[in-house]
């Protein structure tokens, strides 16, 4: 058999004589080149017990379970929340009906904050972008009629992460429910803030001082909740590459594990519960082989680099969704497509649990009928194509493989160069991470403004705009929210009120962990605001440095 070298010699460049490659970015959207064909040739080197392995074992490449799919299917936890917590708490309802298996909680703009729905900042945001959520009373109907013992429940929150989580616990509580039973996972990671969605409120390190508390707390008394989501999806939404949103979030987990190491927490009692988020852009090879690298360099890092004894502690477990910022707003009913290949590659990535965008993400928040198609997307890819009877199936794929393999070394090229900064928050004083996304949106922007690359509907292909049903807010949620703040603020007991707050103060002025405190203050229905606004006296406020 030829090699390579000779076949592109004497086959394809002549070929490409009488056929001329059709001028277009072959280009993946990590600015990657790839070649017209891998073969063996490109794997010299490669190691097949070393770098792929088998499922469920070290390097954990083919995925973190042995029999992945064939044993349980990915969790298709569709994220969900908009308005009043009885809004939302219908729209749980209806997922569940429709075939859903875990929630996915987005809340409002305010709560996100950490504002009180009546706080002059929050007019006119109160359920915009999510469900609002204040104090205990609303998660009390937030969950109403659902079992926190049968249903694992994600919240994407993360500045006011721990008071949200107290909350959730403290209902649970008050059902009566058994916490070393009930699962689940909080997002709770501020350095993407920091990085890309700007939703902080204290500085850095106090901030990840919070999150370090969840990690002390969380395995000794809510031992199945996963207390972190260690997130790309919003790096990768704000402009980064594949490889940047790799590279920097896994930057951001190994920050953490540092931290906790730092305060004497044992890696084997932590690790196993920190969790990753992923967004699953268009590229379908790029995506797939960046899941296979992530959960490669996790593995290698935490047992080689930071000492970890227990596989658990070497497996990296994510959620994934596709890509809202691929979305757009021209010809959506496309979007149904786009989705589908990016959940297709998610899937064949390995991915434990699954979020898919609906086809009117940017228009709006999306409609019921959105969402149910965006779930049937899933149980279609899960059920009628086959793909789940299969363990990794493209594993050996010479293109996968040397993709995996280049991936892999970009982002631990990237890693390197943000430790030699002095680490992640040194990263984000200096703007390391905003230039680096700053310049690899504006490369895209340029491409598709140019035609370099072709967005279908977009920049070719274009027609008249197409109407769609979108889902509206009706102004009334702020005022029920109101409302329903100054019914809780009546009927609580002022006492337990100042002595929550004040306990909530003196842990975080002492160094203590916060997460008792945070319990109390839901228990005594102390509001979101009240506590984030006790700790800023503390802490705070952050204000992110102009870079010039």
């Amino acid at each position: 058999m030829k090699s390579k070298n000779e076949w592109m010699s004497s086959v394809y460049q002549p070929a490409t004589q009488k056929f001329p490659e059709r001028k277009y970015n072959f280009k993946n959207l990590s600015d990657m080149d790839p070649e017209p064909l891998y073969t063996s040739d490109d794997l010299q080197g490669w190691d097949a017990e070393r770098d792929l392995g088998y499922p469920g074992e070290f390097p954990y490449t083919r995925g973190v379970q042995s029999s992945v799919y064939r044993g349980k299917l990915w969790t298709m936890r569709m994220f969900a929340g908009f308005g009043s917590a009885e809004q939302t708490n219908e729209r749980f309802h209806a997922l569940l009906r429709a075939g859903q298996t875990g929630l996915s909680t987005a809340f409002d703009l305010p709560t996100l904050m950490g504002y009180d729905s009546d706080h002059p900042f929050s007019k006119g945001e109160v359920g915009k972008c999510g469900v609002a959520v204040a104090s205990l009373a609303d998660m009390e109907i937030l969950f109403q009629g659902i079992d926190p013992e049968k249903v694992t429940t994600s919240m994407t929150i993360n500045s006011p992460a721990n008071a949200i989580w107290a909350m959730y616990i403290a209902n649970a509580q008050k059902q009566g429910k058994d916490l070393t039973r009930i699962g689940g996972t909080i997002q709770n990671d501020i350095l993407k803030e920091f990085i890309a969605q700007k939703e902080f409120i204290y500085p850095p390190s106090p901030s990840v001082k919070l999150v370090i508390d969840t990690f002390e707390w969380g395995p000794r008394v809510v031992p199945k909740w996963n207390f972190i989501s260690v997130s790309g999806y919003h790096i990768r939404e704000a402009g980064a590459t594949g490889v940047q949103e790799l590279a920097f979030t896994l930057a951001d987990g190994f920050h953490y594990v540092e931290k906790a190491l730092e305060r004497g927490l044992n890696i084997d009692e932590f690790a196993p519960r920190i969790s990753f988020f992923w967004d699953i852009h268009n590229d379908f090879f790029e995506e797939i082989a960046k899941l296979r690298a992530a959960r490669r360099i996790w593995a290698r890092q935490m047992r080689d680099r930071y000492g970890a004894k227990n596989p658990k502690s070497w497996m990296l477990r994510t959620h994934s969704q596709t890509a809202g910022v691929s979305l757009p707003a021209q010809q959506p009913l496309n979007n149904i497509a786009r989705v589908a290949i990016q959940a297709l590659a998610a899937v064949l990535g390995g991915t434990q649990s699954l979020h898919t965008d609906s086809f009117d993400e940017a228009l709006a928040l999306p409609t019921e009928e959105a969402a149910t198609i965006a779930l049937r997307t899933q149980q279609i890819i899960a059920y009628e194509t086959g793909v789940a009877g299969v363990i990794d199936p493209l594993a050996g794929s010479y293109y996968v493989e040397k993709l995996t393999d280049d991936i892999e070394a970009a982002a631990m090229g990237y890693i390197e160069q943000i430790r030699a900064l002095g680490g992640v928050e040194a990263g984000i004083e200096s703007g390391f991470f905003q230039l680096e996304m700053a310049e690899a949106a504006y490369r895209y922007q340029r491409e598709v403004e140019t035609k370099d690359r072709i967005i279908v509907g977009v920049n070719e292909f274009v027609q008249d705009a197409v109407e769609v049903p979108i889902q509206l807010i009706d102004p009334e949620v702020e005022r029920v929210q109101e409302a329903r703040l100054a019914q809780v603020r009546r009927e609580r007991d002022p006492v337990r009120v100042e002595a929550a707050l004040s306990a909530l103060r003196d842990a975080a002025v002492t160094g203590a962990n916060t997460m008792p405190a945070f319990l109390e203050c839901a228990h005594a229905y102390a509001t979101l605001g009240e506590q984030m606004d006790t700790l800023k006296k503390v802490y705070g406020e952050y204000v992110e440095p102009v870079l010039v």
